[in-house]
């Protein structure tokens, strides 16, 4: 760290720092050669990209495979209308060079996978977690304790959100050992489904910020073996504590998991898993022409009551959210011919299934959802 100096300029930028003798000269040269990896550059990403920019961390590594989209924008803050439609490591880079020149920034506009997991995070000190699904959940955490690198966890879902500290080498636990097996397939909505507050993700990445900056710095007392949970509605923090767990196959005293797998077969996520073939599908173009002929189907919406009032397709006959299919089945004919949707299609999919199993026919899935119905035949249905 002797050859490691600061100009007169980061002197300047980073006084406040350097005044705290927590950290002084000493932590902001080691903040300087330090090291993180963020995966995932959207709600959790955001405000990491930005304090850890703001706070000097020397090489930041970004990894994300999305674009900006609108709907990012709520949330997603190192975004903005400018770079809608771009790559979300390329507009996170621009705005951190923005907000502090000194940094370097390496992006990686890839989806991390088994095969490219342990080569990303082998240059970095601390791999930080601002991803959103569980097969990438246990990947990260499989290629950190395989490396032996803090893993700095967070997630969120509509008002809560928890963080922590994955580190076995500091005696804590790592993500099996709190979860040792994910969730079936489909139980936990996303927050494309369930929704987010905004500034959620600011509260958990910013805490995430903070652990990654005492971990580099070697100050405090850090998440590892804590578990933090925050309920915005109720503004309460509550505090879990974690133990590693000895017959954990990643980290415990005999590992059975010794190289990196297939994490979306481990998660029961499988391409082909849906039984709707081609014939069970309808296109909204398909599904315009068929609303203004003699032949009209039954429109059933299976999504939640509070997304109707932000959009819906005009002429929908039924609202039927998927979660209670099954006990409302006597609400429906089987001898109708319905087209089932939802935002996506994926939860109209599923429903489909149900009803094919119930006994009904003459079903179609609207590809796309209402999202699709908005881009192809009538764009003043609002995109959410």
């Amino acid at each position: 760290m002797s050859n490691i100096a600061l100009s007169n300029e980061e002197i300047r930028r980073y006084s406040r720092h350097l005044i705290m003798p927590e950290v002084g000269m000493a932590g902001q040269r080691r903040l300087k050669q330090g090291s993180v990896l963020l995966i995932g550059s959207g709600g959790l990403g955001s405000p990491l990209a930005l304090y850890l920019a703001a706070a000097g961390v020397g090489h930041i590594g970004l990894v994300d495979f999305d674009v900006v989209d609108e709907s990012n924008l709520q949330r997603q803050i190192v975004h903005g209308t400018a770079t809608v439609g771009k790559p979300k490591t390329a507009s996170a880079q621009a705005r951190m060079h923005d907000l502090n020149p000194f940094v370097e920034v390496t992006t990686y506009e890839t989806q991390i996978t088994s095969a490219n997991a342990l080569e990303l995070l082998q240059p970095y000190d601390v791999i930080i977690d601002g991803t959103d699904n569980f097969p990438t959940r246990y990947l990260t955490n499989d290629a950190s304790v395989l490396l032996g690198k803090p893993n700095v966890y967070g997630s969120i879902f509509r008002f809560e959100g928890q963080a922590t500290v994955f580190s076995p080498k500091d005696g804590g636990p790592c993500y099996r050992c709190l979860y040792p097996e994910p969730p079936p397939p489909g139980l936990v909505p996303s927050c494309a489904e369930g929704g987010v507050l905004g500034v959620l993700p600011g509260v958990i990445g910013t805490i995430q910020a903070t652990e990654a900056i005492k971990l580099i710095t070697g100050i405090g007392e850090t998440l590892v073996g804590r578990l933090m949970l925050y309920d915005a509605l109720a503004m309460r923090f509550r505090e879990l504590k974690l133990r590693r767990n000895p017959a954990c196959p990643v980290c415990g005293d005999h590992p059975t998991v010794t190289t990196l797998i297939d994490y979306d077969q481990f998660c029961g996520i499988f391409p082909e898993s849906s039984t709707l073939g081609s014939q069970d599908a309808i296109t909204p173009v398909e599904l315009a022409a068929l609303l203004q002929s003699d032949e009209r189907p039954y429109l059933l919406d299976v999504r939640n009551p509070y997304e109707v009032e932000i959009a819906t397709i005009p002429g929908t006959d039924k609202l039927i959210p998927v979660d209670q299919l099954q006990e409302r089945l006597n609400e429906l004919d089987t001898a109708l011919e319905m087209v089932v949707y939802c935002r996506s299609g994926v939860r109209s999919g599923r429903a489909v299934e149900l009803l094919k199993s119930a006994g009904f026919r003459k079903l179609k899935n609207l590809t796309g959802g209402i999202l699709r119905w908005s881009s192809d035949v009538d764009a003043s249905v609002p995109r959410y």
